[in-house]
């Protein structure tokens, strides 16, 4: 059992947990080296993983569908490529004309996975793994496998997300903007319950009434939407774009989904948890140069997490199971 899941079992809920665990973990490389937590440091920690936590939310929308998006770091990759792109073309459009460009052209892409999995009934790992390689191909064909440097983007386009307000980068606000959005959204909305219901039987809620066509081509392009704000906000941040943006960042993105208790059998998850389980990952990122450790581990670290936390859940789901099966067997109506 994986520390997250045994703190579980103690507190009855995973993000508790999960929160605790994190407490844990920062005490543990505060030993090692006391300025990682401090202030300024957890700070750089937070606005770090600010695309991450993201991403793991708009991850979570399609793994409550019993779905999958393989290409969300490729759609930051093609449409944070566009939007340098588009600043090295018009170095004189407001930051506004970026974030909204980014958010309908990421949005654009999400829909077209959400067309093929919703409408033609594909498997979304099918889709999203065909879709991965189409987006990466897109990147190189666009920039014609050239680079845009910073003093290629205008000032306005890459210093937005890294200025302040109120003693916080505008990147870090965005987050914390998008993700209680998000949670109302999925909490207190009938598309946003919805998902949970396709996730946990779909015939039932195709049943009831649910439309469960235009449910997963929302959270598709939903999705697509919530990357292609980060690809402007990562090209932007780091103030360079190339065709390898991202690599790998989908390992990440479902690690942090699986470590927040997001059951890849559908149906079960929150946003609270999810974005710990970001955060989570987040720390080990950021510590592990601190620890002296080589920045490599932390694909390693990711794919080990998942297939612990993967068994995890399962195990747990099954046990849940039995206890229902055992009361309906003890009370019958």
């Amino acid at each position: 059992m994986n520390p997250a899941a045994l703190l579980a079992t103690v507190t009855g809920r995973r993000e508790p947990a999960l929160a605790l665990l994190i407490v844990l973990l920062l005490v543990l490389i505060g030993l090692r080296a006391p300025f990682f937590i401090t202030l300024d440091s957890f700070e750089g920690v937070l606005t770090d993983t600010s695309i991450l936590m993201m991403l793991a939310v708009a991850e979570m929308l399609v793994i409550l569908t019993r779905g999958i998006d393989l290409s969300l770091a490729a759609n930051v990759a093609l449409t944070g490529m566009a939007m340098a792109l588009l600043s090295q073309a018009y170095p004189d459009l407001p930051v506004i004309a970026y974030v909204v460009g980014a958010m309908l052209f990421g949005a654009g892409l999400g829909a077209f996975n959400g067309f093929f999995v919703a409408v033609v009934g594909l498997p979304p790992i099918v889709v999203t793994l065909g879709t991965l390689s189409m987006f990466r191909g897109l990147v190189f064909v666009l920039s014609g496998g050239a680079w845009v440097n910073k003093h290629e983007m205008s000032v306005t386009y890459q210093t937005f997300p890294m200025n302040r307000f109120l003693g916080l980068p505008h990147l870090l606000w965005i987050a914390i903007i998008v993700i209680p959005l998000m949670w109302v959204f999925m909490r207190h909305t009938k598309a946003g319950r919805s998902l949970y219901a396709i996730g946990g039987n779909p015939q039932a809620a195709r049943y009831v009434g649910v439309p469960v066509a235009a449910r997963l081509f929302m959270a598709y392009a939903l999705a697509g939407l919530i990357a292609g704000l980060s690809g402007y906000l990562w090209t932007a941040r780091f103030a360079i774009a190339y065709t390898e943006i991202a690599i790998g960042l989908e390992l990440v993105v479902i690690a942090a989904c699986v470590i927040g208790g997001v059951s890849i059998a559908g149906g079960v998850g929150t946003i609270p948890g999810a974005v710990l389980g970001a955060l989570f990952l987040g720390i080990i990122a950021n510590a592990l140069p601190v620890m002296g450790w080589s920045p490599f581990w932390k694909q390693a670290i990711s794919g080990a997490i998942i297939l612990v936390a993967v068994v995890v859940n399962s195990r747990s789901e099954r046990r849940k199971g039995k206890i229902i099966v055992r009361r309906a067997e003890e009370h019958p109506r």
